[in-house]
């Protein structure tokens, strides 16, 4: 995926296009030494992580944030990790989330793959969230407390969250398609009070029972006092206090705000978790509210009138991602079903059917739908869809092309690249830059983003590790149960003290664009020369013969690394002797020919975690001789099953007795 440093747009935002950006009011309105000359994005990019102080007080203000006392300072520490922001500040994040007073449009809609449709309005919002906020309150919940929730993308997992935190309790969800023993190995750190579930889920046309799920994690949660069952048909039997969510929005109650300080935790989000128990990341009130509203509105132009759409479930982050569109007046869509049911267009049709306007999806489900031949341009009527944005995993160039070929050529592409562990993206997109096939637009305002080298060293136009120098308001409070703060450190500043390391390889091209090339635990390295896995990935699942794709690096002591390419191949076509070599041909002539892969392997699927990552850490130390038990969290993985197969497969090769 080198950088194409000539190479042309694939589209850029006209005059009227700009004009219209949140960006462009805000930079209008708080860009310190604005003159008369045009301001280069990159410009108010330095400004806003050399001036942080000035930066985040302009989002406080444009963002209209409501405290109950004045902060005293904007950052009074700036270290990471460790930093104070807004020290003085009493707010809530529900509170915000809520104070839309319109009726010219639903606050959601709710769609499943049944074809059930529905609306909320924000009156009706505000009603129910305190009819469940009044509910928690009478179960024993205050502020601090958790409540956890087993829950689809369903209306109600948003009223819960919000009735939660509206009392400073602290949320934390998983899906129910994870299995009971992962939602243990979450829930039981946290301790929660009162568990909201669902009982069933469908996905892919089928129903799946989730009874015998939840009794097991009530079970193992003794600090549970109540569960409340949503979505659901049936009633589990052997629970402790029950409550159908009927009851929970029956009331008229008054919505009230426990404003609490900027630092007071509003949610805990999970790592992937490939070893060990997952990382529970607490996040802020404050830092979420102003990290959300700044990405929301200058990085994906949110307005009132927009319909947001991000297709997730509830054990992703960008299922908060999404659900901040509230603090926008935004609509926000919910689908609860598979984004492949009933076929490929499935979120096309959404998107027509619902009037979206921004549209979010995995890098994954749009190089799926490219390789299936779709061509919504042509079987859908996308008249409101003026963005799409795709997260998970690098695009590649080939389907941005796609986008603009079969979807709309007069549309914003907006990918974006974070993590869990701050909610939000370091590099994203901007609604007055041109898009470049395969690159994301830019780093985004107030994240100090760098590509360092081995030695430390912010450098341009060369693949390094991604680095933030500077604290954002999002970054973790903690990690609950880290009472000395060492896994914090361990997991984020051990690799360069006091600089936040994410892991993965980014290239920051000459016009300021990024490119992702993979993680960076997972790199490939051939006489001293690294590429991430992903330039592999680009050559090789461009080939209409190939599905999917994972390739892992194997040392071996004494001797020379061998590079293992495992290969779905494309329906209807077996992986011979003639496929092995086009596919060795084609990394030979697309990247060079010391990256050929030693071995090509036809397996059934590619691993990946929940938010669609390739697994090739743990597969290479699978290979290794790695005990699996010990190496992944079954909840991280999005198939648990598809990894085993690679267990068995290391033991029939027998890779780990060589290595």
């Amino acid at each position: 995926m080198a950088f194409q440093e000539h190479a042309a747009p694939l589209w850029e935002p006209d005059a009227d296009w700009k004009q219209r950006a949140n960006l462009t009011r805000f930079v209008e309105s708080h860009f310190e030494g604005k003159t008369d000359e045009k301001i280069s994005y990159d410009t108010v990019w330095r400004w806003s992580v050399e001036n942080l102080d000035q930066f985040w007080r302009a989002v406080w203000a444009s963002g209209g944030v409501m405290s109950s006392s004045e902060y005293t300072r904007v950052l009074s520490d700036s270290r990471m990790p460790g930093a104070k922001w807004f020290e003085g500040a009493m707010l809530n994040y529900a509170e915000h989330s809520l104070r839309t007073n319109t009726s010219t449009g639903p606050a959601i809609i709710h769609l499943n793959e049944s074809g059930e449709t529905g609306e909320i309005g924000w009156v009706e919002l505000r009603r129910q969230v305190a009819a469940a906020a009044a509910a928690l309150r009478r179960l024993g919940v205050k502020k601090g407390d958790r409540v956890a929730a087993y829950i689809s993308n369903v209306p109600e997992s948003v009223v819960s969250m919000l009735a939660a935190v509206s009392l400073g309790a602290i949320w934390s969800s998983c899906s129910p398609d994870f299995g009971a023993p992962s939602v243990r190995d979450r829930f039981k750190q946290i301790q929660p009070k009162v568990l909201v579930a669902s009982t069933e889920y469908r996905y892919g046309g089928k129903t799946f029972e989730r009874r015998e799920a939840v009794r097991e994690i009530v079970a193992s949660l003794p600090t549970l006092q109540a569960t409340v069952l949503a979505s659901s048909s049936t009633k589990p039997d052997g629970l402790r206090q029950t409550v159908e969510w009927k009851d929970m929005i029956s009331g008229g109650d008054r919505l009230e705000f426990e404003r609490v300080p900027f630092n007071h935790p509003l949610w805990i989000l999970y790592s992937s978790g490939t070893t060990g128990l997952p990382k529970p990341i607490v996040q802020g009130h404050g830092g979420i509210l102003l990290e959300h509203l700044k990405v929301l509105a200058l990085h994906n132009d949110l307005k009132p009138s927009d319909r947001f759409f991000w297709y997730t479930t509830t054990g992703w982050m960008m299922w908060n991602y999404l659900v901040s569109g509230l603090l926008l007046g935004t609509t926000i869509v919910l689908y609860d079903g598979s984004p492949s049911y009933p076929d490929t267009n499935s979120l096309w049709t959404l998107a027509e059917s619902m009037g979206v306007t921004f549209l979010g999806t995995s890098a994954a489900h749009l190089t799926a739908c490219m390789k299936a031949g779709i061509e919504p341009r042509s079987t859908h009527k996308l008249v409101a869809l003026r963005g799409v944005g795709s997260t998970g995993s690098p695009l590649s160039p080939e389907t941005s092309r796609w986008i603009y070929t079969a979807v709309k050529d007069d549309l914003w592409l907006a990918s974006i690249s974070g993590g869990t562990d701050v909610c939000t993206a370091f590099v994203g997109g901007s609604p007055i830059l041109p898009v470049y096939a395969g690159e994301i637009q830019c780093r985004c305002l107030g994240a100090s983003v760098q590509a360092f080298s081995e030695e430390g060293k912010a450098v341009t136009g060369e693949v390094g590790e991604l680095v933030i120098t500077k604290p954002m308001p999002s970054m973790p409070l903690y990690l609950w149960g880290d009472s000395d703060g060492s896994r914090y450190r361990e997991s984020y500043f051990e690799v360069f003290p006091g600089i936040w390391r994410h892991g993965d390889w980014v290239e920051i091209t000459k016009r300021g664009t990024c490119i992702i090339y993979g993680r960076s635990d997972a790199t490939i390295k051939r006489m001293g020369v690294r590429i991430g896995t992903s330039e592999i990935y680009r050559a090789v699942e461009a080939m209409p013969e190939v599905s999917d794709c994972v390739a892992v690096d194997l040392e071996t002591p004494g001797g020379p690394p061998r590079l293992l390419l495992f290969v779905v191949p494309s329906q209807g076509r077996d992986l011979d002797q003639d496929l092995i070599a086009k596919i060795r041909a084609k990394v030979r002539m697309d990247i060079s020919p010391r990256y050929a892969p030693d071995e090509v392997i036809g397996v059934p699927s590619v691993p990946r975690t929940l938010n669609g990552k390739k697994l090739e850490v743990p597969i290479k130390k699978i290979f290794m001789g790695a005990d699996p038990e010990k190496l992944v969290s079954a909840g991280a993985v999005a198939d648990p099953i598809s990894l085993e197969y690679y267990v068995e497969l290391s033991k029939r090769m027998g890779v780990a007795r060589k290595v």
